[in-house]
């Protein structure tokens, strides 16, 4: 496929990374001649220095050829008039990011698909929505659904007095006798592991499982885990994510949202019906325990200040709140999230590379993810008829040592796979893979 990015910054260049692997022909534009120097150094791109709203510019990156062009960049205004012009000049599809939610309201998107515009992205709803399920899987740490939730991948920190650690997962399979998970990776410090049935399980351990729906309660029970549903939850900041994220939870949920700013805090109050709005600095521990910190199930802290974000999510761990997240734009800061004890950093622009990719498919690739902070990547195949992935059991298939298959769906129901799994056409097939054997794991769904 030929893909035209305009735009070279976060999520310009995390989508440029994930699919330069996938033998893609990738072409960026952007104006910022060191940003295009990252990018290709990091991942095999073509670059263009120029302004992708300039026809010339959008020539010279053949978009006229291209089979899909994705406007990225900060401004929304550039993004659309791309768009509009690449769709003009011949590109197959265009998806173009925006800032605002009325652009992604169901009422206005045969509006701009009226100017050409196939697809719109909002990084901000995207984000509110990951948020919005990590407080609805209170133990989870990360959650990914395939085929509307009928396999689930879940991360899960272990606490150090839990049964099963310093156990190997061969000694904990046999325990519990249970097909209904699987075991795909752990992520320990700052390295990922593809585990075998000899690793161990230790103390602060990420673990990744895929699970089938009504395994959940199960696990979360062996890891220790309260499935108690989140009552009271206290927000910082009401920006974008802020107020998205207020508006889905208040109807389950009691909802506490502080914003310093006067004006903001008075628009809160008229736009959420059920949320109680407070003015004041979420920084000053008074302000917080005067709100009835310790009484709440989760913090939330969504500011613009990575840094805020981070120091508050650690003082209501130590004020004893189950669950913190963090909303962080810098993405070195994701991989130290369990070290530092906070459950989940979230980042918004990582979350729409992810969501953009899944527009962009090989024939038997549904979806492509990766997990904040983890060096690895999630990916559902459709196994087609005769592939070598249909020929043998899984456990026959010598499938890279750095992957695993997690699960499959077969007639719309999940299933976990086992050493004693043949996999059929049509069935879709999750695998978790470590970047460097992306190549040998598609050779098995050819």
């Amino acid at each position: 496929m030929k893909i035209v990015i305009s735009g070279a910054g976060e999520v310009g260049f995390h989508l440029a990374k994930q699919l330069s692997g996938e033998y893609h022909d990738i072409t960026c534009i952007d104006i910022d001649s060191d940003r295009l120097e990252k990018i290709s150094s990091t991942a095999e791109v073509l670059t263009v220095n120029g302004s992708s709203t300039s026809i010339e510019t959008l020539k010279e990156a053949d978009i006229q050829e291209s089979d899909l062009l994705v406007a990225a960049t900060s401004s929304e205004s550039i993004n659309i008039n791309t768009c509009i012009l690449a769709k003009k000049l011949g590109a197959k599809t265009v998806i173009a990011r925006v800032e605002h939610a009325e652009y992604v309201a169901p009422e206005n998107i045969e509006l701009f698909k009226s100017l050409g515009i196939d697809y719109l992205i909002y990084p901000e709803e995207l984000a509110a929505i990951e948020v919005v399920k990590l407080i609805e899987r209170a133990a989870a740490t990360d959650i990914i659904e395939f085929e509307k939730g009928k396999l689930t991948l879940v991360g899960i920190k272990l606490e150090p007095n839990i049964s099963i650690i310093r156990k190997s997962l061969k000694q904990v399979a046999n325990e519990l006798k249970s097909y209904s998970f699987r075991v795909v990776a752990i992520q320990r410090g700052l390295r990922t592991i593809i585990p075998t049935g000899d690793d161990l399980f230790l103390p602060n351990d990420q673990v990744f499982v895929i699970t089938v729906p009504e395994a959940l309660e199960e696990i979360l029970k062996i890891s220790g885990k309260d499935q108690a549903s989140m009552q009271n939850i206290m927000i910082l900041g009401g920006g974008k994510v802020g107020r998205k994220v207020a508006k889905l939870l208040e109807e389950k949920l009691s909802v506490k949202l502080i914003d310093s700013d006067k004006n903001k805090a008075q628009d809160l109050a008229g736009y959420l019906e059920k949320s109680l709005v407070i003015q004041g600095d979420g920084r000053d521990i008074d302000l917080l325990a005067q709100e009835g910190i310790v009484d709440m199930d989760g913090f939330i802290a969504l500011t613009e200040d990575n840094e805020t974000n981070i120091i508050t999510c650690l003082m209501a761990k130590h004020l004893g709140v189950k669950k913190a997240i963090a909303l962080v734009d810098n993405v070195d800061y994701l991989p130290l999230s369990q070290t530092i004890g906070l459950d989940s950093l979230i980042n918004k622009k990582l979350i729409a590379a992810n969501n953009l990719s899944k527009f962009i498919r090989k024939a038997n690739i549904i979806s492509i993810a990766t997990l904040q902070g983890v060096d690895a990547e999630v990916l559902e195949y459709n196994v087609l008829p005769k592939s070598p992935a249909t020929k043998k059991k899984v456990r026959d298939l010598k499938f890279p040592r750095n992957a695993i298959i997690g699960g499959f769906i077969r007639d719309n129901k999940g299933y976990i796979t086992i050493g004693e799994t043949q996999l059929q056409a049509d069935d879709k097939v999750v695998v978790f893979t470590l970047p460097g054997a992306v190549d040998k794991v598609e050779k098995f769904f050819k």
